[in-house]
């Protein structure tokens, strides 16, 4: 049986960026996203719950997504599931499931806060009209 570990989510980043290097000199970003499932409540009104996500991101993504993002900013991210065990200083047992990320979507503009929504405006739309694509009957299609 094949193994699959594969996470896609799509949501907002609950604060800053925060990079640090390896001693080997690797770039790591780490962002915590939030995003939201929806259920009924016990009065039938649909209400969001949030769940919150580390994600750790490795290389030049990590350099790209510490200088672009920032908190309030939706990002889709790509990537699987890394549990992992350690000592506290106080001796007990601690354990967490992170994910790493293979693939980093930047969503939104640079302008875009908590408000502004996860529409997606491609670079020079803001002066492109309609008049600037003519409009072509389905027959002009090459396929």
């Amino acid at each position: 049986m094949a193994n699959i570990n594969r996470v896609v989510l799509v949501g907002n980043l609950t604060k800053d960026p925060e990079l640090r290097h390896t001693p080997s000199g690797t770039a790591v970003c780490s962002l915590r996203i939030a995003v939201n499932s929806r259920r009924r409540d016990e009065s039938g009104q649909w209400v969001d719950k949030p769940n919150y996500f580390d994600v750790s991101i490795f290389g030049n993504q990590a350099e790209s997504s510490a200088q672009y993002l920032s908190k309030g900013r939706p990002v889709g991210i790509d990537g699987r599931l890394d549990w992992r065990e350690w000592d506290a200083q106080d001796g007990s047992k601690r354990q967490a499931v992170q994910i790493i990320a293979e693939s980093v979507q930047f969503l939104g503009g640079r302008g875009d806060a908590p408000e502004g929504g996860n529409q997606f405006v491609p670079a020079g739309a803001a002066s492109e009209s309609a008049a600037d694509f003519p409009q072509t009957a389905d027959d002009d299609i090459p396929f």
